[in-house]
């Protein structure tokens, strides 16, 4: 497998990659637990589908030391001032946009920090376009037209591991000296081939098969989950289980913070709403400056300091003997 310049005159590039027989592909097999679906009651059906579905965790279980590998190389690229991109095609791109966009609200982070693309733009988020995972020199102007950098991290998102769109960018990114995953539900998956992290999802045939936007789809978002969750405790974003990096944008979540200030401090709501607007509303920054007693500068300083780690932030602040509140 490589990256060649295409010769059609676009001017792009594209992926040489073996041929292979769709049947060949764990998510096209016959499943035999479903094989009379069609003649069940709608709890019949139900019933099949969540006995498949538990098969879906366990095999996510069977992966987490090399979810885990990925979760590290991603922190690294971040404390670099790198970016997570996941790329993918129909319901696999799908996941991964809403896994991006849940970030800023979540944690705090700016929305160009983790991204994602999915074939055929924008216009896929809403309606199947079937054709634009096979356009290889898309996956790699998608990713041109980001600025994507060694610096980056790309994680491949393809149920078949098949899509030229993802092996295209991968291969690209690959070639850049990027950090590169793949994750995918077919033992045999091409990205495997190009990726530097393989996760591969066995959770067996679907019920209606080749339909991956069923148990594929939740194992892949469950993956997703993870990544960006694990890597956003690891930069300090969360503080126990809490949502501390949050950005209220509206009264439900200034509500969440007066709530997550009073939480971790035992302080007053009177005192948490002071807090909270001396910081500049950030309930992070808050925290720390009714944890330790100190202002906004100083406690700022103090999360500059501790790589935005609260916990030893406030361990850094206690005994200053400043009061600010």
């Amino acid at each position: 497998m490589g990256l060649y310049r295409n010769s059609s005159g676009t001017g792009g590039w594209a992926v040489s990659v073996p041929e292979e027989s769709i049947e060949t592909y764990t998510t096209e097999q016959p499943n035999l637990v479903s094989e009379n679906i069609d003649s069940m009651d709608a709890l019949g059906i139900v019933r099949v589908m969540n006995q498949e579905d538990r098969k879906v965790a366990l095999a996510v279980g069977e992966v987490l030391p090399q979810i885990a590998s990925l979760i590290e190389d991603i922190v690294a690229s971040f404390k670099s001032g790198g970016r997570l991109i996941y790329i993918g095609a129909g319901t696999s791109g799908r996941l991964g946009v809403l896994d991006a966009s849940e970030c800023p609200p979540t944690f705090g982070t700016p929305p160009e920090m983790v991204q994602g693309l999915i074939a055929g733009g924008k216009e896929a988020l809403t309606r199947s376009i079937e054709n634009a995972e096979d356009r290889e020199e898309d996956g790699v102007r998608d990713l041109q037209g980001i600025g994507f950098c060694e610096k980056d991290v790309l994680v491949g998102i393809t149920a078949s591991g098949q899509a030229p769109y993802v092996l295209a960018a991968l291969s690209y990114a690959r070639d850049l000296g990027s950090v590169t995953g793949a994750i995918s539900c077919n033992r045999n998956s091409k990205t495997f081939q190009v990726a530097k992290h393989k996760i591969y999802l066995d959770v067996g045939p679907e019920i209606i098969a080749g339909s991956t936007r069923l148990k594929a789809g939740t194992a892949q978002k469950m993956v997703l989950n993870m990544l960006t969750t694990a890597s956003m405790i690891l930069l300090g974003k969360v503080y126990k289980n809490l949502m501390i990096d949050l950005t209220p944008v509206n009264r439900k979540l200034v509500e969440r913070s007066y709530r997550l200030i009073q939480r971790v401090t035992g302080c007053s709501r009177e005192t948490a709403q002071a807090a909270f607007e001396a910081s500049g509303k950030r309930p992070k920054t808050a925290i720390v400056m009714v944890s330790t007693g100190l202002d906004r500068v100083e406690a700022e300083l103090l999360l500059q300091r501790s790589e935005g780690n609260v916990r030893k932030a406030i361990a850094l602040g206690k005994g200053s003997g400043h009061k600010a509140f």
